[in-house]
């Protein structure tokens, strides 16, 4: 007989200190984005799926408002209300990256005003951080493309990223917890902030901005997580010497 979905007020707690951090940082504007973080349960392979309901923001939410979905389907497990369509995305990710333990998207002001601006569909990079910790290229999805209502494309790029940019919507950002979701999402958002200014000063100024080249770019991702989570990158290492 299959075991009962179990309500882990851990991870519910969870879920309300980022939504309020999230809410904090001035990402909310409405009841829109949201977080959705993986349990575990031994009949459901993919896990299980911790989100809001629709219709009320992180900004307001507590823990009553989290309900439980299965991965692969939006079935509610927990709790009646349904989910905004934006969880069928988080929940394509969580099924095709099992490494991946929560999703974080918002609707960042900088970055819709950027890359709706016809500002090219390429994180450039200023400062030292980014690439460190987004450990992977950013992916654009372009604006006439809605992942969130058909996730079908979500499989030729899910691999080889963990912060993916919606052109004119928003970015989604995800991790092995939802720090390192969060730290992503705001590690991207700073950076994109920051490129603005530089780009305004330059004009002001008759320079030209002093972004990192590729090569270097390209470095950084491959040292990210020895940099970022040294002690983690000398386990995998050991361990791969171990086998």
């Amino acid at each position: 007989m299959p075991a009962p979905v179990v309500f882990d007020p851990a991870i519910a707690r969870e879920f309300v200190t980022y939504a309020h951090l999230v809410a904090g940082r001035g990402y909310v504007h409405n009841t829109l984005g949201n977080i959705v973080i993986r349990g575990r349960h031994p009949d459901f392979p993919h896990g299980l799926a911790y989100t809001k309901h629709a219709e009320i923001s992180l900004e307001e939410m507590d823990e009553s408002n989290i309900v439980i979905t299965d991965v692969p389907s939006p079935r509610i497990l927990w709790g009646e209300r349904m989910t905004s369509i934006g969880h069928n995305l988080s929940r394509e990710i969580l099924r095709l990256r099992p490494d991946v333990g929560a999703t974080l998207h918002v609707h960042d002001d900088a970055a819709i005003a950027l890359y709706g601006s016809g500002a090219p569909q390429e994180f450039k990079v200023l400062s030292l951080d980014p690439p460190f910790v987004l450990g992977k290229p950013v992916h654009f999805v372009p604006a006439h493309v809605d992942v969130e209502a058909d996730v079908s494309s979500v499989a030729s790029f899910v691999q080889d990223t963990d912060s993916i940019v919606l052109v004119g919507h928003g970015i989604t950002t995800f991790g092995r917890n939802i720090s390192e979701a969060y730290h992503r999402m705001n590690t991207l958002t700073a950076e994109v902030r920051r490129c603005m200014e530089a780009e305004r000063q330059a004009a002001l100024a008759g320079t030209t901005v002093a972004y990192r080249g590729r090569e270097e770019i390209e470095a950084m991702y491959r040292y990210a997580e020895r940099i970022i989570y040294p002690t983690r990158a000398d386990k995998v290492m050991h361990d791969e010497a171990a086998e």
